[in-house]
């Protein structure tokens, strides 16, 4: 992956330009690491746990830290991929990406769910995954693990986990991966 210069944004046909990485692949690791020990400490029932990592920026992280969550807890959890582009209440803005899917092969009912995200922003991503999750039974609970926090919320919803809040102006972008963070832009290529 570049580091520096343009970068191809997971959003179609959006670029996005880095300005400065704020987090090295290994602060990454540090934070889930840490996320994962978290999660043990607030949920001890480690059977009972399922994480959902949302297509696509949080599909990563999810996995890794359900494989951490096994070390630690010396059981790995239920995991699922969970698209929720149709349960979005801007649609029109941001077309479906081709390659999502939702993958949840066992029942959410009772269960404690960890619902995992890359970059928390707006909320509207996540209250659309609250909705999506209605169609996979009625978890017991949900937490929410994000790798960062910009801030700038629109809706009433706050993270349970949190890798690093990076407060950023409304006009930068934040991307987030298991090699690192970078702060820059997103815009239309020329």
């Amino acid at each position: 992956m570049e580091h520096e210069g343009e970068v191809r944004a997971r959003d179609g046909g959006l670029t996005f330009v880095a300005k400065s990485q704020l987090l090295s692949g290994d602060d990454v690791a540090r934070a889930l690491k840490r996320m994962a020990h978290e999660i043990v400490e607030r949920n001890h029932d480690s059977t009972a746990l399922s994480l959902i990592g949302l297509q696509t920026g949080g599909v990563p992280f999810a996995e890794r830290l359900a494989s951490l969550l096994g070390d630690v807890a010396g059981e790995r959890p239920a995991l699922g991929l969970l698209d929720v582009s149709f349960y979005r209440d801007d649609l029109t803005l941001n077309p479906v990406p081709a390659s999502s899917r939702t993958t949840i092969d066992h029942d959410l009912t009772g269960r404690t769910v960890v619902v995992v995200d890359d970059v928390l922003f707006t909320g509207r991503t996540i209250r659309a995954a609250l909705n999506a999750l209605s169609d996979w039974g009625r978890p017991g609970s949900v937490q929410l693990a994000v790798m960062i926090d910009r801030g700038h919320r629109e809706l009433p919803i706050r993270p349970d986990f949190v890798g690093k809040n990076l407060p950023t102006s409304r006009d930068e972008a934040i991307l987030a991966t298991l090699d690192g963070v970078w702060i820059g832009a997103k815009g239309r290529p020329e």
